[in-house]
């Protein structure tokens, strides 16, 4: 919590000001001070009403309601906040403070935008307001704007080189720039200026893994975790409706959750797990619903009986129950679903690259035609998945490898315009929402590496789809996909697939892995459709935290 920014008070001694209003406001100032907030909201309340009859001046009312806000911001109640100080600015409208921390409430309550212009009207009235400057410089972060931001940061900088937090914010713009070593190096100042930083240490965690220096990237996270194992995201809301403890793994694969907990109603509180992770569940404070995050099964086996565990211990309500997450490897999922009519499944087979990946070796164990694909256990996306034509390639692909790999049956999916056609849906409860459609020439298809920017055909066709997914896949299709979702019996995940020129179903891959956001750019008429999957997320979340024994 930003504490509340603070103006001179703009009201006599007590000596010279007989108005009972201002009895109660010094008593009110008193109660705050000693931290004793209940009293001072009554204090200042009992002010407001004395005022009404007793003959004080605009100036005094508009500190009460000014010192009310304060209380209200500092006790966590942000609604009555932003009124009390709309309020003293309809009375004195040049309260450089109250602007200042209207625009906090509003930065809070996910009103990023009008954060930033209200900021800005603080600094119109005082430039050199510290406070307004630096949460400014957090909206436009918040707002998207890391290059203005980061001007005004190394500004503050300069001014302030010991203060630990601009140098935080330095990382994240730098970071969001993609600048990931200037980051870095931020973020190590702000730890040596506050080694209590656990949040700039999470940050070098997770910077240094994706630029692969493991070891400083296990400190970093050790670091964090020792200092602080929660990393907290308030509600947008005060009180919230409820709190969640997240479970992540941060050396495996987890199900993106930056856009769904983003301006949630309630807490966040995110605990990282580690191999060798011991995690005191009393700890962790009351917690109304787990959700479990850490979503691929072949990077995280050592990491999902200690979130089964510690889930159990907190007898709360799960959200992708970890022993389910364990079953949902690529060769699992396959075997998980046969049978059902109209859906075609891949073949899978998973080997130790390690092994014998001779020629005759791998004829013996193959048992789908050429050509097939191939790719490591535990990879998402396009990175390291090929397609392989012959057993002579395939040996030379498997020898110099380490690690289990999946051989996966080609499946030709082409429609008859020549185009592939790749299709996610996104499971939420008992929910079938649909996500994209990525449409491209080339068999290796996602959504974000094709052409469609440039043909507004396909755009058109994928706002179709969108729109009515019944209209490209009938009820027999979406009996499939109901029959995916009992098996699969996770409560959030995707599926991408497509249709042969047969009209089955051809399911690529069933996890609960698959990246959503709102970044939508250019395909804004995706942006609906998006906000329905965490409309349903955060609706599935209230139900199950607020109904549960």
């Amino acid at each position: 919590m930003t504490p509340p920014a603070t103006a001179p008070s703009q009201v006599q001694s007590l000596t010279d000001i007989t108005p009972p209003a201002a009895r109660h406001l010094a008593a009110g100032r008193d109660h705050q001070a000693g931290g004793r907030l209940i009293d001072a909201i009554a204090a200042y309340r009992t002010g407001l009403e004395s005022a009404a009859g007793d003959g004080s001046t605009p100036e005094l009312v508009a500190e009460l309601h000014a010192k009310l806000g304060n209380a209200w911001l500092i006790s966590g109640h942000l609604d009555p906040a932003a009124e009390s100080y709309k309020a003293a600015l309809r009375l004195a409208p040049e309260l450089s403070a109250c602007w200042c921390n209207l625009a906090t409430i509003n930065l809070r309550t996910g009103k990023a935008q009008d954060a930033v212009t209200l900021y800005l009207q603080a600094l119109k009235l005082n430039p050199a307001h510290w406070p307004s400057r630096t949460n400014l410089a957090e909206a436009l972060l918040a707002t998207r704007q890391p290059l203005v931001a980061r001007a005004l940061l190394m500004e503050l900088a300069e001014e302030r080189p010991q203060d630990a937090q601009v140098r935080q914010r330095l990382g994240r713009a730098c970071y969001e720039l993609n600048e990931p070593d200037a980051a870095l190096a931020h973020f190590r100042q702000a730890v040596a200026l506050d080694p209590n930083d656990a949040e700039s240490f999470y940050w070098i965690g997770g910077i240094s893994q994706a630029l692969g220096d493991l070891a400083a990237a296990q400190a970093a996270y050790a670091s964090g975790a020792r200092i602080s194992p929660l990393i907290r995201r308030q509600a947008v809301k005060s009180p919230p409706d409820f709190r969640v403890l997240a479970l992540y793994a941060p050396f495996a694969g987890n199900t993106p959750a930056e856009f769904l907990f983003k301006d949630a109603a309630y807490d966040t509180d995110t605990l990282a797990l580690l191999a060798a992770s011991e995690i005191d569940a009393a700890a962790l404070g009351d917690v109304d619903i787990v959700v479990n995050l850490i979503s691929d099964a072949d990077q995280a086996a050592a990491e999902l009986p200690i979130a089964a565990a510690l889930a159990a211990q907190l007898g709360k309500p799960v959200i992708n129950d970890p022993a389910k997450i364990a079953g949902t490897t690529r060769d699992a999922v396959a075997n998980l679903l046969p049978d059902i009519e109209g859906c075609r499944i891949p073949g899978i087979l998973r080997l130790d690259a390690g092994a014998d990946a001779s020629v005759a070796a791998l004829k013996a164990l193959v048992p789908f035609p050429f050509p097939l694909l191939a790719r490591p256990a535990g990879t998402h996306g396009g990175d390291d998945f090929e397609k392989i034509e012959t057993i002579e390639a395939l040996s030379d692909f498997l020898r110099p490898r380490d690690g289990d790999h999946y051989l996966i049956e080609y499946v030709d999916y082409g429609s008859a315009d020549d185009y592939y056609r790749k299709y996610r849906f996104i499971f939420v409860d008992d929910q079938i929402l649909p996500y994209h459609l990525a449409i491209g020439r080339d068999w290796k298809l996602h959504h974000d590496s094709t052409d469609m920017g440039d043909h507004e055909w396909m755009q058109r066709e994928e706002a179709a789809f969108l729109e009515n997914p019944g209209a490209v896949f009938d009820a027999g299709h979406m009996s499939s996909l109901r029959a995916i979702r009992e098996r699969i019996a996770l409560d959030y995940f995707g599926i991408d697939c497509g249709l042969d020129r047969d009209g089955r179903l051809v399911v690529f891959e069933v996890n609960a892995s698959m990246l959503v956001h709102a970044d939508n750019g250019a395909f804004s008429y995706k942006d609906p459709y998006v906000r329905a999957i965490k409309a349903a997320f955060d609706a599935m979340l209230q139900r199950r935290a607020l109904t549960s024994p």
